[in-house]
């Protein structure tokens, strides 16, 4: 049995597994924290707290590993539950289709197509754009080619030329300089120009709309399709301040996640023209993407869309204390740049990552391994402020 025992101000509280807890923030000239307790569904207890100076929630994991370990919130699951729904394959889910309709429409592009998964997404748009034999140019850390399973030539039979980026971006020069001359029938033909935004093993880099123009401009002058792997666009849009309509001029393809920072439990939606869409109908089709009733699942995107992209500022708040933190502890080398809620840090040589992990997960802090030294922590909707003071706390104490 779960026990989560809360300790505030030297008063305990314990809670068996069938009763969960929920802290909300609660505005005020003075921070104060309502603690909501529930039992199948009924609210037995309500509490309101002022801000701790010391809280510590033992058996509760604050998950920072990824993004994607959100979960809907009851208000999404409300929503979910409230959709209207008919089989997706037929076209007939209205849920469906208002959400990909809405996606197209933000980006200003003709339409939309709903996937179970962003590499779903991307593999189809590299399927669209390529021919076996040819090859795509991307940056080395690239999600293409590091985290989808060898898609890329398992579907589609395409190599990659990887570049040597910025913090998983690429420049016009760097794609300029890596495309295989179409006439010399030795290489393979070049195809495709895939970029990441934000990037992920580049710890949440931006690109900016400039140096994406003079990308597409290079694109248009070789006969290059262009698609953006926008996993965590929504991250950037916010960070940078950025129209997404401003993105729909320059991709032949877009894809856009929702369940990493939007916090819906599944889906990836991929825009492009009508005809490309059109096609990609038939690729989603082979790939297994074809779902039925999947308007509940829509729903949740539709939701998110409407309430959760604005908010994405607090995650990349919350990062960059965190990074601020590191800055200043004696078992951290560097901490890269944080832009957005992507943070990666570099231990000092004595310093062994299994045993920070291990000694972090003692104190119900969970963070990930990148190799070579480096560390990933990573904000979201469900790492609430409450758990971020505890975070904080524990990483400047932590010897």
């Amino acid at each position: 049995m779960s026990i989560f025992n809360i300790y505030h101000n030297l008063s305990k509280i314990t809670l068996c597994n069938t009763i969960s807890l929920v802290l909300t923030e609660l505005v005020g000239i003075n921070k104060r924290y309502c603690v909501n307790l529930w039992h199948k569904n009924r609210k037995i207890l309500q509490r309101t707290i002022q801000e701790p100076s010391v809280l510590i929630i033992i058996n509760m994991e604050i998950n920072l590993i990824s993004d994607t370990i959100t979960k809907p919130s009851r208000e999404m699951l409300v929503h979910m539950l409230n959709a209207v729904v008919g089989d997706d394959v037929y076209k007939q889910d209205p849920t469906v289709i208002e959400l990909e309709a809405k996606v197209a429409e933000m980006f200003g592009m003709e339409a939309g197509l709903f996937f179970p998964s962003g590499t779903m997404a991307n593999q189809t748009a590299i399927k669209l754009h390529t021919q076996p034999g040819e090859q795509l140019i991307a940056d080395k850390y690239a999600h293409v080619y590091h985290y989808e399973g060898g898609g890329v030539s398992f579907n589609s039979g395409v190599s990659c030329c990887l570049l040597d980026g910025n913090r998983g971006m690429i420049t016009a020069e760097q794609v300029a300089g890596a495309i295989n001359d179409p006439e010399f029938y030795h290489s393979p033909l070049t195809s495709l120009v895939c970029v990441e935004n934000t990037t992920n093993k580049g710890g949440g880099a931006c690109y900016e709309l400039e140096d994406l123009q003079k990308i597409k401009m290079v694109c248009d002058a070789n006969n290059l399709k262009f698609h953006m792997d926008g996993a965590r666009i929504w991250n950037a849009l916010v960070a940078k301040n950025q129209d997404p309509k401003a993105f729909g001029k320059l991709f032949d393809t877009i894809s856009v996640c929702l369940s990493k920072g939007l916090g819906a439990p599944i889906g990836s939606v991929l825009l492009a023209d009508k005809a490309t869409i059109h096609r990609a109908l038939r690729i989603r089709k082979i790939l297994g993407g074809g779902m039925r009733q999947v308007g509940y699942l829509a729903a949740a995107g539709i939701y998110a869309l409407d309430n959760n992209i604005e908010r994405l500022a607090e995650d990349h708040r919350r990062a960059k204390e965190i990074a601020e933190v590191l800055k200043n502890v004696s078992w951290v080398a560097s901490v890269e740049p944080v832009e957005t809620n992507i943070l990666i840090f570099t231990l000092v040589p004595n310093c062994i990552e299994k045993n920070l992990i291990e000694l972090l997960k003692q104190k119900n802090i969970l963070i990930s391994s990148m190799g070579h030294g480096k560390l990933r922590i990573v904000t979201h909707l469900d790492y609430k402020e409450v758990m971020h003071t505890y975070v904080l706390e524990t990483l400047q104490k932590l010897v």
